[in-house]
């Protein structure tokens, strides 16, 4: 299968089992999202393959919570496509910008970040567990 094989949509209700399964926040929080339309699935031969889960920084900035994709649909386009569909609904709402993180202490998602046309744009000591920090990162969406 390729990427083009890959739907991406926004979480309805029935998908609310399935995306509380990646998360670590209660499942009535994921159901406000799916309700606020913050959280998007993708989807290859009508299975679900992807998760992303969108807040928003003060209110206003939009940021990547967390992005997740099934092992076995890695470096398929899965990430990609998720992305993709989120950019555009962000442009069309009118923002300018795209914030996202990764642990300190994960080299592959860092790199799918720059891969993907973030750049880095600032850093938090010791806000995980074990004392690890984050990498942020910076899209320009427009």
């Amino acid at each position: 299968m390729t990427a083009a094989d890959i739907m991406v949509r926004f979480a309805i209700p029935d998908d609310l089992a399935w995306c509380a399964g990646f998360e670590h926040v209660p499942p009535v929080v994921i159901a406000r999202k799916i309700g606020l339309g913050d959280i998007l699935v993708a989807e290859r031969a009508g299975q679900r393959v992807g998760y992303l889960r969108l807040e928003y920084l003060w209110s206003l900035v939009p940021y990547i919570a967390l992005i997740w994709v099934l092992p076995d649909s890695r470096r398929q386009g899965v990430g990609g496509a998720l992305l993709a569909f989120l950019e555009s609904t962000l442009r069309a709402h009118g923002h300018a910008v795209l914030m996202s993180s990764s642990q300190a202490d994960e080299p592959p998602p860092q790199a799918w970040h720059r891969h993907m046309g973030f750049e880095e744009c600032g850093f938090l000591a010791g806000i995980n567990d074990g004392g690890v920090g984050e990498v942020f990162f910076r899209k320009a969406l427009r």
